[in-house]
């Protein structure tokens, strides 16, 4: 299974944004349940942040990233990419 890589910016107020990260967590935690390794973080120096999964194709990928409630109550604009291993 490739590993994904979603990079994202907050385009909300932070008070909105929060309102949804229990959720977005409980999200990961699914996500790891069912075997996708998500991890889930911030950038320490400044907003954003990224999530890790992995995922039987790009395809999947994309509607797993939908699924987060971050993307689905629109507080965050971002990109997805095929993140290629090259040592493990």
């Amino acid at each position: 299974m490739p590993w994904f890589a979603k990079i994202e910016e907050g385009i909300v107020e932070k008070a909105v944004f929060d309102r949804y990260v229990p959720a977005h967590k409980a999200y990961v935690q699914e996500l790891i349940a069912k075997g996708h390794q998500a991890r889930s973080g911030y950038w320490g120096e400044r907003g954003g942040g990224m999530m890790l999964f992995l995922a039987d194709s790009l395809e999947e990928a994309q509607a797993i990233v939908e699924g987060d409630p971050l993307v689905k109550n629109r507080c965050v604009k971002y990109c997805l990419h095929e993140w290629r291993v090259v040592i493990e």
